[in-house]
């Protein structure tokens, strides 16, 4: 992407409601169970345009990890100066370092899960966390995940089950987005039939465009938003069932 197409990222993550979101839940689930830590040494694996790395900062030193150099270089003209160019493969620290990684919809963009996982477990110190969030069912894998390059969508035991085979011990598993899940689905279901029906279930959106890209009135995103974001204060308490992602934080025994 160039430079006008990360900017466009930067803005979306302060207006688009699923941005807004998602970032609440995530810090609201993080702040439940790193209470009061402000020391830690972290890394977000697959930080993008760096929109996780100013929250993140709240609980210690963050380096963000890009395996797309133009994407490293945004991050660091940002202001961002702890960024490093590299795979999830090999995350660039020495063994037992980090107090805390975060992948926030980062493997299913990544071939070998298991070994990305592998790969933080044994950077990680003891009693150290992974905060993994990804896309979830399978059945939903439409021409949003063809064109942000995903190799596939998760159930909860799924990537429950790569967790734990990397050694590390679940201490949340749920699902989000709940809430407006009855109104995702039959939308995805409707539009990936139609794609089935025309033939052009292969052949991505037009223009390269995906969930992300059609504007909305902003009272309408507000609303999406405060819905959307109103789970955090469950999903800290309970674990949901389904929805349209799905949130893992597993700690290094």
């Amino acid at each position: 992407m160039d430079e006008l197409a990360y900017r466009q990222f930067c803005e979306l993550d302060r207006s688009h409601w699923w941005m807004i979101g998602r970032r609440r839940i995530f810090f609201s689930l993080l702040d439940h169970f790193l209470p009061t830590k402000n020391d830690l040494l972290i890394m977000d694996v697959g930080c993008g345009y760096g929109g996780m790395l100013e929250g993140l900062s709240r609980y210690g030193q963050v380096m963000g990890l890009e395996v797309e150099l133009e994407s490293a270089k945004f991050c660091i003209r940002r202001g961002f100066e702890h960024i490093c160019l590299g795979s999830g493969y090999a995350l660039p620290v020495p063994p037992d370092s980090l107090d805390l990684i975060t992948l926030f919809d980062t493997i299913e963009h990544i071939e070998d899960d298991q070994q990305v996982i592998n790969q933080c477990r044994e950077s990680l110190r003891p009693g150290g966390h992974v905060m993994i969030t990804v896309p979830a069912y399978q059945f939903l894998f439409s021409d949003n995940d063809r064109i942000s390059h995903h190799f596939r969508r998760y159930t909860r035991g799924q990537l429950v089950k790569i967790v734990e085979a990397g050694g590390l011990e679940v201490v949340k598993a749920t699902y989000f987005n709940v809430l407006l899940f009855p109104l995702i689905l039959p939308a995805v279901l409707f539009l990936k039939t139609i794609q089935a029906i025309l033939g052009t279930h292969d052949k991505g959106s037009e223009g390269g465009k995906t969930n992300l890209s059609y504007k909305m009135p902003k009272t309408v995103s507000s609303i999406l938003a405060a819905v959307f974001s109103s789970e955090r204060h469950i999903l800290t308490h309970i674990s949901s069932p389904f929805g349209h992602s799905i949130a893992v934080i597993a700690r290094k025994p």
